[in-house]
């Protein structure tokens, strides 16, 4: 039996003199299936709101989340220095309620390809969300005992896992045949160096993607 060998295209590239130092993605992240949002296909993403990052990192997308109460000033900050999508955190912790929908209103109207919100978020704010907003709803995991089932079920588009050990006992793929297509996206957590990982559900297969091993 022959055995097909696959030829990896060699991609010509441009670095630059002053840019040659930016921040890299490890290149086995172009392994990964990613996901498309929006015709876009994200593999990774950088998590953070340092603009002088965003500026010199070749991530396909960012995840503006912050610790303090969200606020729009800082969203279109960060998507004005942003060349790539912008997932903007809309809170969903302390900061709940109606005020969750205006922050993401407004981050959809600015130009954010998805909002993020907290694990605390309930899933009625997921459900309202998914009312007002065109763009992905992303919510964030934290434990092992979440209700995933629950969470697709009210409209979550996207499950931001973290940390990246959770995902063995999550076990996203069995939640039942209408949250489906999950797939493994490389995330790189840069304030901590700790690589994390995003699962996105497309509601039509029900088979569970395989999931990159991440370069150390």
């Amino acid at each position: 039996m022959s055995t097909e060998l696959r030829v990896r295209k060699a991609v010509p590239e441009y670095d630059g003199t002053l840019r040659s130092h930016m921040i890299k993605i490890p290149t086995c992240i172009s392994e990964c299936s990613g996901i498309r949002v929006f015709g876009r296909r994200i593999k990774s993403l950088a998590f953070t709101t340092d603009v002088a990052i965003i500026r010199n990192i070749n991530a396909d997308a960012v995840i503006a989340v912050y610790p303090f109460t969200p606020q729009p000033a800082i969203h279109r900050a960060v998507m004005q220095a942003a060349d790539m999508p912008v997932f903007a955190g809309v809170g969903g912790g302390v900061t709940r309620g109606p005020r969750v929908l205006n922050l993401a209103n407004d981050a959809e109207h600015e130009g954010a390809f998805g909002v993020v919100v907290n694990a605390p978020t309930s899933n009625e704010i997921v459900h309202l969300l998914k009312q007002v907003l065109d763009i992905p709803v992303v919510v964030t995991v934290v434990s092992e005992k979440t209700d995933v089932a629950a969470r697709l079920a009210a409209g979550a588009d996207i499950l931001n896992i973290t940390p990246l050990c959770l995902i063995g006992e999550i076990r996203v793929a069995q939640q039942g045949p209408r949250h489906v297509d999950h797939i493994g996206t490389a995330q790189l957590q840069y304030l901590f160096r700790r690589p994390r990982l995003t699962v996105a559900s497309n509601h039509t297969n029900r088979n569970m993607h395989r999931l990159l091993q991440l370069c150390a």
